[in-house]
């Protein structure tokens, strides 16, 4: 396990003491944490190469960091535009992680050498390739090398005979056979280079097997994921077999910050995807098998006192994705103690913070957060300030910061 990080108010000083010159709200990055988590992340993938989720990340400088570390190689994106975008940064090795069908991002795939040999695509059905062909057909000279594709399999956990489905609605390949027909097309169409599998089994990766307070539920989770791992460790194994007798492959991608030492066991698998781990947002810290150091923050401004127990911060209101619920709030991280007036929760323009640590905080005073999900708070930021020690190092754009909004 990585060291024990400091306690939450000496990290309180040093956070204050880093950005005492900048004006809340802000997004910070901790590098000290985030480079203490890509090594746990590294340790953890036991020597088989990490593929960086930019989803996760959303920040090309801290893509570059990651990558120059040792055990990193590759980018997983999560658009077409966004992997042409990076091509044309100088990154290279990116696979796009789900389908697209922006055709006039793939005309231009088609007429641009440098992103041919840089960029996967992601396909699970004929229908994709169909629409990929349909769509560089207007390409003035049409692609200038085969256009790679990676398909993508359902890791989601089947059981009694399919009435049973746990794990993210991907791919509606699920079989070796189906898989290896998917395959089959693919090879024999000139348009294309088959390059790779991926299988991302969310209902592990995704899902902490050790909720605070339901020991029920965590146990319950635990033997899903136990049973769910055999059988997709079983089915890719076959897979892999059936597409390798019909092409080579590249690479088997699989896993997620959540089921790395799981999914890195397995000997069909040759790279891992993580991203989240290197954040280390608060939806991870409920998992047994590893504890990540909170790297990326924001800070809020205490603006007014509407009760001796009371504090409100201004703004806050950036919930994640997936399904609503308590779950989907960013955590009020320092100082420790805080909770949100159920009322009103994470506000648009104000978040009102409940208890006898609220009546510790002035008007000006900062509170510190911490997202649900990973990349999701630089959709929200244009700058993260970067802190080594109890200092910022630099100042650097997100996506948002530079005029890209993928999604």
């Amino acid at each position: 396990m990585p060291p024990t990080p400091p306690g939450p108010e000496s990290d309180r000083r040093r956070l204050d003491t880093a950005t005492a010159d900048l004006e809340p709200p802000f997004a910070a990055v901790d590098l000290d944490a985030f480079h203490a988590n890509a090594a746990d992340l590294t340790r953890r993938a036991a020597g088989k190469q990490i593929r960086v989720a930019s989803k996760s990340v959303r920040c090309r400088a801290l893509l570059e960091e990651v990558l120059a570390l040792p055990g990193y190689q590759g980018i997983l994106g999560y658009t077409l535009p966004e992997a042409l975008w990076l091509a044309g940064c100088g990154f290279d090795d990116i696979v796009v992680a789900y389908p697209s069908t922006d055709r006039a991002a793939y005309a231009q795939l088609a007429g641009d050498e440098t992103a041919l040999a840089a960029v996967t695509v992601m396909v699970d059905s004929v229908d994709h390739l169909d629409l990929i062909e349909k769509a560089i057909a207007a390409a003035p000279d049409g692609p200038g090398a085969p256009i790679r594709v990676c398909i993508d399999i359902d890791a989601a956990f089947h059981a009694a005979g399919g009435r049973i489905r746990i794990g993210a609605r991907r791919s509606p390949l699920h079989t070796p056979a189906q898989v290896a027909a998917m395959a089959r097309e693919v090879v024999r169409r000139d348009t294309f280079h088959l390059a790779g599998l991926m299988a991302y089994e969310s209902q592990i990766a995704g899902v902490g097997d050790a909720p605070p307070g339901r020991p029920l539920r965590g146990a319950a989770i635990r033997a899903m994921q136990s049973r769910s791992a055999r059988e997709l460790a079983t089915r890719r194994a076959a897979i892999v077999d059936a597409v390798r007798a019909l092409a080579p492959l590249e690479f088997v991608n699989g896993g997620g910050t959540g089921s790395i030492e799981r999914t890195t066991a397995e000997d069909a698998v040759t790279e891992i995807a993580a991203g989240s781990g290197l954040y280390q947002p608060w939806l991870f810290d409920s998992y047994r098998s590893f504890r990540g150091r909170p790297a990326a923050l924001f800070a809020l401004p205490v603006v007014r006192r509407p009760g001796p127990e009371v504090a409100t911060a201004l703004g806050g209101g950036y919930p994640a994705s997936g399904a609503a619920g308590k779950d989907r709030l960013p955590q009020p991280y320092l100082p420790p103690g805080l909770s949100y007036d159920p009322n009103e929760a994470a506000g648009e323009v104000q978040t009102p913070l409940l208890g006898k640590v609220a009546a510790t905080l002035r008007v000006g005073d900062r509170v510190w957060f911490r997202h649900t999900k990973a990349g999701e708070l630089c959709e929200r930021f244009d700058t993260l300030h970067l802190i080594a020690g109890d200092e910022v190092v630099r100042s650097v754009p997100t996506y948002r910061g530079e005029g890209k909004t993928f999604l």
